[in-house]
C-alpha cells in the first residue's frame, strides 16, 4: 500500500468489504506500507467518486464520502482509519532501500516481527501488500521492491489461529486469473473465500478461516457489490 493509492476505487471495495465483515470482532490492519513512486499512474482511479446516479455511493454512503474528502485533500493511508472503527494499524514503512542488501531479510523478518506485535489480540487482520501474495524464494528477499509483496510464510503465520483478509494483485500468471486465485487458495490450505474484484484491475481478496457468520458477510456483501464486478470465486 501507498500513500498515494488512498481513495482509489481499490480502497473503495476493500474498506467496503472490512466493514461488511468486521462489527464483532477486534480488527487490525497491516498496511505493507510502501514508499510512494511516481513512475506509473497506479492510485488514479477515483472516477469512481463522480457518480452522477448515487449507485456506488449508495453502498456505504458513510465510507464514501469520506473518501470523496480524502481523495480532494491529502491522500495518506492513516486518512483511512477513521471509517475502520477502532481498528488497530500497523503502518511502519517497507522502506529497505537504505538497508544493506545483505541485511535486507533480517531486517524483514524484525519487521514482521512488529507488525505481529501490533496486532496481538486481533481475531480478524487485514493485510495490504501493493502486488500481494508471492513465494518464498529466498532471491527475492534481497530486493528493494520485496516490500510490495507478501510471502506465503508471512501470510500463514498472520492468519494461524484467526481470520484473514489477504490482498493479492492479480498478475499474468499462467492458466490465467481462475488457476491463479485457485493455486494460492490451496497453498494457504485452510478454509478459505476468494472475493474477486474486477473493476478497473483485476484483484483478490483471500479470507482464511472465516466462520460461518463471515461467510454469510462475505456473500451478502459479493451480492450488493456487484454493480462494481465484485463476486465470490469459485475453484474451477
Amino acid at each position: 500500500m501507498q500513500d498515494r493509492y488512498a481513495g482509489d476505487v481499490g480502497d473503495f471495495v476493500k474498506l467496503g468489504l472490512l466493514r461488511a465483515i468486521a462489527p464483532g470482532r477486534t480488527l487490525g490492519v497491516a498496511w505493507y506500507r510502501y514508499p510512494d513512486e511516481d513512475h506509473n499512474a497506479d492510485g488514479r482511479h477515483t472516477d469512481y467518486l463522480r457518480d452522477r446516479n448515487q449507485k456506488l455511493a449508495q453502498l456505504d454512503p458513510e465510507l464514501f464520502e469520506h473518501l470523496n474528502g480524502v481523495v480532494r485533500t491529502a491522500r495518506s493511508i492513516r486518512s483511512l482509519l477513521p471509517v475502520l472503527g477502532d481498528a488497530r494499524s500497523s503502518d511502519e514503512a517497507l522502506d529497505v532501500v537504505k538497508v544493506p542488501v545483505q541485511r535486507r531479510r533480517s531486517w524483514r523478518a524484525s519487521w514482521f516481527d512488529r507488525v505481529m506485535g501490533d496486532l496481538e489480540g486481533c481475531d480478524l487482520v487485514f493485510a495490504d501488500p501493493d502486488n500481494g501474495l508471492t513465494d518464498d524464494d529466498d532471491r527475492r528477499k534481497g530486493r528493494a521492491t520485496f516490500g510490495k509483496s507478501m510471502p506465503i510464510s508471512e501470510a500463514l503465520r498472520l492468519s494461524e489461529g484467526r481470520a484473514a483478509v489477504i490482498y493479492h494483485h492479480n498478475t499474468r500468471r499462467a492458466g490465467g486469473h481462475d488457476a491463479e486465485v485457485d493455486h494460492w487458495m490451496s497453498v494457504l490450505g485452510a478454509p478459505c473465500l476468494a472475493v474477486r474484484a474486477r473493476a478497473y484491475n483485476c484483484r483478490t481478496f483471500f479470507i482464511v478461516n472465516p466462520d460461518q457468520r463471515m461467510e454469510d458477510d462475505v456473500r451478502r456483501f459479493c451480492d450488493r457489490w456487484s454493480i462494481l464486478k465484485v463476486s465470490l470465486h469459485t475453484s474451477r
